[in-house]
């Protein structure tokens, strides 16, 4: 299972004390969402050898701008494992919903954001992952909690409803938010998702960058069939 971590040059948190703190808890990999106004790109192979953890380079589009999003996601997605935009904005919710080319929308439900059986359809019908993000709920109390567990009830609805893809997260921004699977599954299940469900959220972010890589893969023809080279049999 995977976690999506924010990251930043000047964060509290560096990509390898992350790695540490997830590989103890018992993740196989990690996302590190990195805006795309400063984005980094640290050694991420020397990480993952380093800790046993699978390193994705992930790229958070934050913009209430459809046009200036359009050329954040012409710029990125050749280089990004996992794209993600934010949403948090009715508008910039359907646009990434719509766009195919974007692996994540990333916090519907956050700041102005709501989401609606429309916009569900429509990140099913384009392969757009849906985020659960879990951050609010672990992180606040009182009524920006529950109101936060009310959003997401929602959100299990339409997913389920719509039979659209969704990652699941706990959003953490230091080592010291990160919460291991259990926890989060435990927190989930409060919610209304199921055990399974939560799993199968932290593990898709891991299918999501398997699935770009195979694309990049200069032995891949189309999605599933690679060219190997002949043997020499003399």
């Amino acid at each position: 299972m995977y976690e999506a971590v924010r990251v930043a040059a000047d964060g509290r948190t560096t990509p390898r004390r992350f790695a540490l703190t997830l590989s103890n808890a018992g993740f196989d990999g990690m996302v590190l969402r990195t805006n795309q106004s400063a984005p980094i790109d640290p050694p991420r192979e020397s990480i993952a050898t380093e800790y046993g953890i699978d390193v994705v380079r992930g790229i958070e589009i934050e913009t209430d701008d459809k046009g200036v999003a359009s050329g954040a996601i012409g710029n990125w997605r050749p280089k990004a494992e996992v794209l993600i935009l934010n949403g948090r904005d009715p508008e910039m919710n359907r646009f990434a919903a719509e766009s195919p080319r974007v692996d994540v929308l990333a916090d519907p439900m956050g700041g102005d954001g709501d989401l609606n059986h429309v916009i569900a359809r429509a990140a099913a019908e384009n392969g757009v992952a849906i985020e659960v993000s879990l951050g609010r709920v672990l992180r606040r109390s009182g009524g920006p909690r529950v109101q936060a567990i009310s959003n997401l009830r929602k959100l299990h609805d339409l997913i389920e409803d719509a039979g659209a893809p969704f990652v699941v997260s706990g959003t953490p921004e230091t080592h010291l938010q990160v919460r291991g699977a259990r926890e989060l599954v435990a927190v989930g299940e409060k919610i209304g998702f199921s055990a399974d469900e939560i799993e199968t959220g932290l593990r898709t972010w891991g299918t999501i960058a398997e699935r770009i890589r195979e694309r990049r893969d200069p032995k891949t023809v189309v999605p599933g069939v690679t060219v190997e080279s002949e043997k020499d049999d003399t």
